[in-house]
Parts: structure tokens; C-alpha cells; sequence
């Protein structure tokens, strides 16, 4: 293989010009006369019996020149590609360009990542919300866990109360008739969830086990049965029985119960460590992410829509994985939401654009700050990665390309670089709550302010002169 030419185009297109000499391309002629001479039939011979110059004399010369050269070019192109150190991001055009017994020379056209340009990355300005656990977060997580270690106990000594959780037959009249849907025997209605309409829990607080009663009800107007929407309706009802949730103790077994800690006041500490640092990761990603708008913001460079295309078809694959994980197909979820990949694709756009040119950016702030990965934290990343993917490390080093790795672990390193030289002033989350508050008022007044200037620019419109009845009024609709 020689490179026989590498040209750049115009919008980051780039030409190879690519050679595969006599002695590789004999080779590859004999292993395709071996492939298909047995299903050729010469008159003469048997059938994959006639010899070679009998074949090449009436069919021509190079009549397995075609499947020597799709045997060589792919091989050719990437060993192009490695010397030339250029990385395309979609499908080479190929074009042979001269084919004979002294080797053939194809073309390949293709798109590269562009050529951009980054400045004042370096001190770029950023804000850190300082976030602190209140007491009333910690307690919140506290009764989560005491509601979920809860038991369910029978009530057979009381009326239901809000909270208790029902066992209902029920079913559903308009105008005195049943209407569909609205029948259900041994129902578990956890009561005050708002699970039916306005008004239909409120009514069985109060009823006892074994008692039957009507549940009066108005649907709203909003309904989305249109039959139902805005219509009175009574509903027939028995409670079968009652449960209510008797809560553990808040002490010292209650956290042995639950945990691996010994006290109460050593699980809320752990409790209140872990929400503190859930609220920093984000305030770390939220200056990241600030910080890496203003870097784009400067960045120069014409971005291929190649790259938007692909992002925006991964993260199509992407969200079909993940609807695949809970048992539903790609297609039956375009027919439930009444849209289409073209649809999806378009919603992603934007998305995908910025994240081509956060890579971008990232990539070419890497290259300039010379950042590299070193085999010890390659090894590292690898060995986390295939923990979570609870593979064996040898395994998964088979699967997962390095380059692919080291790539996302510079670009990682070059966010760093970015953030660890940046000017960062910390706002507490009370302080910018109140900000936000302010500049939220702010625009509402002026976007106010701007619909009275453009209403008052207006001409006020001359009423149109009324018409004569064609019949009289009707004095019953006045």
C-alpha cells in the first residue's frame, strides 16, 4: 500500500489517493480465481475443472480483478488512515481509479473532524452554588425509611382514616346506568393518594369494615372519558377491610434494623454526608457544565453536519437500549406517542450539536495542554469500568477499544484543566434562589412593559358598522 496523495477539500472533506502494488495484488487475483473457479463451467471441461487461461481467455483478463480489489481496499484505506494520522467521521466514497495487472489505485473521499480553534479557556469565569443539608432534608430521608420498613397491620376496631389503605368493591352509575371502567372488586386504595376523582377518598374516611354505602362524585370537566367529563356520577360501594401501616420506632434498633450503623444519630450523620455530597456533585457538574458553555461560546469551527447526523442516530440507539430495558420497542413507541424517528431525530438536534462541539473543544484544549493517560490510569479506568459492568477485566479489555477509553479520559482530564484554572466565585443556594427570583421578575415586567409599548404603537382598529337583523330577535335570548 502507498499513499499516493492526501488532499483537503472544502467543509472538512479530505481525498486520499491510495495504490496496491503487483506483488500484493497477484495474491489477492490467485485467492479469487480459488474462490470462484469451481463455479464456473467452460465448454469443454467439467464444471470448475476448466483452468485458469481458458477462463481469463473468454471472460477477459480481469475477470477476478474485482473481487481481488474489495478483497484489498479496506485494508488498504485503514492502513492509510494510520499513517496519515486522519480520522474520518462517516463512509469513504471509494472510487478505483485504474485497475491492471500491476496493482489498481482507488480514491477515497471522506469527512474529518474540522479544525477548531479554542480561546481564553484558560481563567474562564464560573459560578459555584455552596449548598448546605437542613435538618428537615435529613428527617425527610429518615421517615422515607421508616415508611418503607413499615408492616401492614389489619383494622377491624375503627372507622378508615386517611392513610389507611382500603379494600373496596366499587362500581360506577351515570343517569343510573354503569358505564365502562368503572367497576373494581378488592381494590387497594391507599387512601388521601389521589389515586380516584376529587371528593371519592374523602367520602370513605369514616366507614367501617363490612359497610356499604354511596360515594357521590362530580368528574371533572377535564375528564378524559369525554362520555364522563364534567358528569355526576355515584358509585356503589363495600369496604371489604381495612390495613393501616404501623411505623418502627425512631431509636438505636431502628438504625441497627436498617443499617450498618449502631445509633440514630450516626445514620442521620450518614444520611446528611450522603445528600451533602449528592448537592456537591451537582454544583461540581452545574460549574462544569457553565464553564464549558463559555469555552464553546469561543470556539471556532465549522462543524460537519456528518457528526450532528451520528450523534443524533446514538442517542436514537441510546434511548431505544433503554426503552428495550423496561419491554418496549422502539416502533410501538412511536405508535403510542404518534411521532416518528424523523421526529425524535429533529427533537435531538440541538443536543447533539453541542455535544459534537463540547468533544470538539474538549479534544483540541487536550492537544494544546499536551494532556495525556498514563498506562497506570488507563489500567485504572479499565478496571472500574469493568466492575460496573461486572466483567472480567481480561474480558473487557477485549471488548472495549483503548483509544475509544483514553479518548473519553482526556477529554475528561481537559474538563478538569478547564475548571481547575478557572475563576470561581461561590454563591450560597438561598442567595441565588433570590437572584433568580429577581431577574424572574425582572423580565416579567420588562416582557410586560414591551406588550403595552407594542399594543399602544397599534392603531386603534375602527368598529365595523353593524348590519340591520335579517329576522327580529328572539326577546327569550336577551
Amino acid at each position: 500500500m502507498k499513499v499516493e496523495s492526501s488532499k483537503k477539500l472544502e467543509n472538512s472533506r479530505h481525498e486520499l489517493v491510495i495504490s496496491v502494488g503487483a506483488e500484493e495484488f497477484k495474491a489477492a487475483v490467485d485467492k479469487a480465481f480459488q474462490k470462484n473457479s469451481k463455479k464456473i463451467t467452460i465448454p469443454g471441461f467439467r464444471k470448475g475443472k476448466a483452468p485458469r487461461h481458458m477462463i481469463e481467455k473468454m471472460y477477459g483478463e480481469g475477470v477476478f480483478y474485482e473481487d481481488a480489489v474489495n478483497s484489498l481496499y479496506p485494508d488498504a484505506y485503514e492502513a492509510a488512515l494510520k499513517e496519515t494520522g486522519l480520522e474520518p467521521v462517516d463512509r469513504a466514497d471509494i472510487e478505483v481509479t485504474k485497475v491492471d495487472a500491476d496493482g489498481f489505485t482507488f480514491k477515497a473521499t471522506f469527512t474529518v473532524k474540522p479544525e477548531v480553534t479554542v480561546k481564553d479557556y484558560k481563567g474562564a469565569r464560573g459560578e459555584k452554588v455552596v449548598y448546605t443539608v437542613s435538618d428537615e432534608e435529613v428527617d425527610a430521608e429518615v421517615a422515607r425509611m421508616r415508611e418503607q420498613n413499615g408492616r401492614m397491620l389489619d383494622v377491624d376496631d375503627r372507622a378508615a382514616q386517611m392513610g389507611d389503605t382500603a379494600d373496596l368493591n366499587f362500581e360506577g352509575f351515570v343517569d343510573d346506568k354503569a358505564f365502562e371502567g368503572g367497576k373494581g372488586e378488592h381494590y387497594s386504595l391507599v387512601l388521601g393518594s389521589g389515586q380516584f376523582i376529587p371528593g371519592f377518598e374523602d367520602q370513605i374516611v369514616g366507614k367501617k369494615p363490612g359497610e356499604e354505602f354511596d360515594v357521590n362524585v362530580t368528574f371533572p370537566a377535564e375528564y378524559q372519558a369525554d362520555e364522563l367529563a364534567g358528569k355526576p356520577a355515584v358509585f356503589k360501594c363495600k369496604l371489604n377491610g381495612l390495613k393501616m401501616r404501623e411505623l418502627p420506632e425512631l431509636d438505636d434498633e431502628f438504625a441497627k434494623d436498617v443499617s450498618e450503623f449502631d445509633t440514630l444519630e450516626q445514620l442521620k450523620n450518614d444520611i446528611r454526608a450522603k445528600i451533602q455530597q449528592r448537592k456537591d456533585d451537582k454544583a461540581r457538574a452545574d460549574l462544569e457544565n457553565s464553564l464549558v458553555d463559555s469555552v464553546i461560546d469561543g470556539m471556532e469551527g465549522e462543524i460537519p453536519q456528518v457528526m450532528v447526523d451520528n450523534r443524533s442516530n446514538e442517542m436514537v440507539q441510546e434511548f431505544a437500549y433503554r426503552l428495550q430495558s423496561q419491554g418496549l420497542k422502539l416502533d410501538d413507541y412511536f405508535k403510542y406517542t404518534n411521532s416518528t424517528l424523523e421526529m425524535m431525530k429533529a427533537s435531538f438536534a440541538e443536543q447533539a450539536t453541542r455535544q459534537v462541539k463540547v468533544r470538539l473543544a474538549l479534544e483540541k484544549i487536550a492537544e494544546l495542554e499536551h494532556l495525556t493517560v498514563s498506562d497506570e490510569e488507563l489500567n485504572a479506568e479499565m478496571e472500574k469500568m469493568a466492575k460496573t459492568y461486572e466483567m472480567d477485566l481480561e474480558k473487557f479489555k477485549g471488548l472495549m477499544p483503548v483509544k475509544e477509553v483514553t479518548d473519553d479520559m482526556l477529554v475528561q482530564k481537559a474538563i478538569d484543566f478547564v475548571r481547575d484554572n478557572a475563576v470561581v466565585t461561590e454563591i450560597t443556594a438561598d442567595e441565588k434562589a433570590k437572584r433568580d427570583e429577581q431577574e424572574k421578575a425582572a423580565k416579567e415586567a420588562a416582557d410586560a412593559k414591551a406588550d403595552d409599548a407594542d399594543k399602544a404603537e397599534k392603531p386603534a382598529k375602527k368598529p365595523a358598522a353593524k348590519k340591520p337583523p335579517k329576522r327580529a330577535p328572539d326577546p327569550a335570548a336577551e
